[in-house]
């Protein structure tokens, strides 16, 4: 268009992208874009045995020319893996049987790696991926000599595409681009930010960064552009091709190998397993009573999620004192038997029954009834129950109890942290397993203006076990099991995506497990405990009524008719607490 001025183009806005703002001019492409494919390339049949195709130069390509830049996908070995197909994924997309491998994807081939590095990098430009490797090391710099011709380096400082995966890679947010790239002051002295980054974090920025093929000498047109694969991949190429074919266990798969001193020592002899710090840390040292702090991960210390993943100190022994009380309840051998299915108190698949269980503890009867619920069950081998107060005495003497072993400081540091006026404990259950070999990962409260917690902290464990708990983090499809710790509160938010992690630590269905002479008292059982807390307005009390208040198994919300709510358990002023409510009507 003879109107367009080179100096004028789209400004993009984190507000509201159109076409216009992802479209730029010519102009403005030659003077700040990359091209991945520019002409001086073409793919076609290569020579060299069992290669394939390949890619050739169509023109002279000067000595360290770059050859060819692309953006890269970055990903862990096992995200290679090609696992057995479970018919249970056609109905729940959120289940994954990793039990069988049937082999590698042919994307292996292509990532390169480092062999003390985690980190795979995938090459996406067009023709990238039919660069054949070259026999070894380049022999000598004169045209058409054996070997390499060309190896991989990291942007050059300044170029276009060191400045443009800048940008992209520095995008403050992973699911679209918010920062003008007329607009972003770009470093002088150190370019391509990734090197710096823990692999974790590359791998969160995928397709963010880039590499460039860079000539090794003067290329000839004609010439196949070749690469070395390395010393590990080139003897497991003539490992495998020395094999007789019926020998062979399946296909060729081999990473190809960057050039000594590529990946950054920070990229080497790393994990690439989350790790929660506070986690971790709480082993050994004790969180402050009455303090919320966010879970941080280990590698780089930034938050699992900026708003529903946080660990709650509780004063020294609250969880011995309130299981203390749960055993004199009579709730704790509720579990026992539900656990064990003992004759009455086999509840099948999403059953519920109403006891009394303080008639087990041969102490005073009060008139407090407890619910049971057993989990849907029918798909998989999963034996979760909860159990809750079922009428207003048990619901009162809960919180009652709550409050005397020291919750109120949980609920207040929650409370006080988000800036609330006043929260409610508008639900409260146990939940009790002895075995699970699959889960759903959900979000028990969501949609309340993030006002709401589902606060849980543990009564019995098992000692030795794997994490009991897998919570997803923000922004990501990342899982990380936790572990319960005493005296410790994990509080998941709107939204919190969690699971129970798969365990077995009893099942009385399983005759292929020798479980000897176990008595009934002595059958390993897992207890935890959640309350269900939150500032109840006009903004959400419709979507928690919505989640909670209902006959089926049990009203849990029925105290919630008007704002403000019957109960208050917490408020700014300090005048309410789980033993002493306030609120209107109470």
């Amino acid at each position: 268009d003879d109107d367009d001025d080179d100096d004028e183009y789209p400004k993009s806005s984190s507000d509201d992208l159109t076409t216009d703002d992802l479209t730029k001019p010519l102009p403005w492409l030659n003077q700040n874009g990359i091209c991945l494919s520019s002409g001086k390339l073409r793919v076609k049949s290569s020579p060299i045995q069992y290669a394939g195709r390949g890619v050739f130069a169509t023109t002279h390509i000067a000595k360290d020319e770059v050859v060819l830049p692309s953006p890269l996908i970055a990903m862990r070995k096992e995200d290679f893996i090609i696992y057995k197909s479970d018919d249970t994924q056609e109905y729940v997309r959120n289940i994954l049987d990793k039990s069988t491998t049937v082999g590698m994807e042919l994307l292996f081939n292509y990532a390169f790696t480092h062999p003390n590095s985690p980190l795979y990098l995938v090459p996406t430009a067009p023709l990238a991926n039919f660069i054949n490797h070259g026999g070894g090391p380049m022999a000598s710099e004169k045209p058409k000599s054996k070997g390499a011709n060309v190896e991989i380096r990291w942007p050059k400082e300044g170029s276009n595409n060191a400045r443009l995966f800048e940008w992209a890679y520095n995008q403050n947010h992973g699911n679209y681009f918010d920062n003008d790239y007329e607009k972003m002051k770009f470093t002088s002295n150190s370019n391509n930010p990734w090197l710096e980054d823990h692999p974790i974090d590359v791998m969160e920025r995928s397709g963010k960064f880039s590499l460039e093929y860079v000539a090794l000498r003067d290329i000839h047109n004609g010439e196949e552009i070749l690469i070395d694969y390395g010393k590990l991949w080139s003897d497991a190429w003539d490992a495998f091709q020395g094999r007789h074919p019926y020998a062979r266990s399946g296909y060729f798969r081999h990473a190809i190998g960057v050039p000594a001193n590529f990946f950054p020592d920070n990229w080497l002899h790393v994990g690439h397993r989350y790790e929660i710090a506070e986690i971790r840390d709480l082993v050994n040292r004790a969180l402050e009573p009455g303090v919320a702090v966010p879970l941080t991960w280990a590698h780089n210390g930034k938050p699992v999620s900026s708003k529903y993943a946080y660990a709650v100190g509780l004063k020294e022994g609250f969880s011995e004192k309130f299981r203390e009380y749960s055993e004199k309840k009579g709730v704790v051998e509720l579990y026992r038997r539900l656990l064990t299915e003992q004759e009455g108190y086999h509840l099948p698949s999403d059953g519920f029954s109403v006891y009394k269980p303080e008639t087990f503890a041969n102490n005073t009867v009060s008139d407090d009834e407890f619910f049971a619920h057993r989990y849907a069950s029918d798909e998989w081998n999963f034996n979760m129950h909860f159990v809750a107060a079922w009428n207003k005495s048990a619901r009162k003497d809960v919180l009652k109890a709550l409050g005397d072993s020291g919750f109120d400081i949980a609920v207040k540091a929650l409370g006080e942290r988000f800036g609330y006026d006043n929260m409610t404990c508008f639900h409260a259950s146990y939940m009790g397993v002895t075995h699970c070999d699959k889960s759903k990962m959900h979000s028990d409260i969501y949609a309340t203006d993030d006002k709401s917690w589902n606060i849980v902290f543990p009564l019995i464990t098992v000692d030795g076990t794997d994490p009991e708990l897998d919570i997803m983090s923000e922004g990501m499809n990342t899982v990380v099991g936790v572990h319960y710790l005493k005296d410790v509160a994990y509080a998941i938010g709107d939204f919190g995506y969690h699971q129970t992690r798969p365990t077995a630590y009893y099942d009385p269905d399983d005759d292929s497990v020798d479980y000897g002479d176990m008595a009934a008292h002595g059958v390993p059982i897992r207890v935890v405990f959640g309350a269900y807390c939150a500032q109840i307005d006009e903004t959400n009390v419709a979507m928690i009524r919505h989640i909670y208040d209902g006959d089926d198994p049990a009203p849990f919300a029925d105290q919630f008719k008007e704002v403000p709510m019957r109960e208050i358990h917490w408020d700014r002023a300090g005048k309410s607490t789980l033993a002493n409510p306030s609120g209107k009507g109470y």
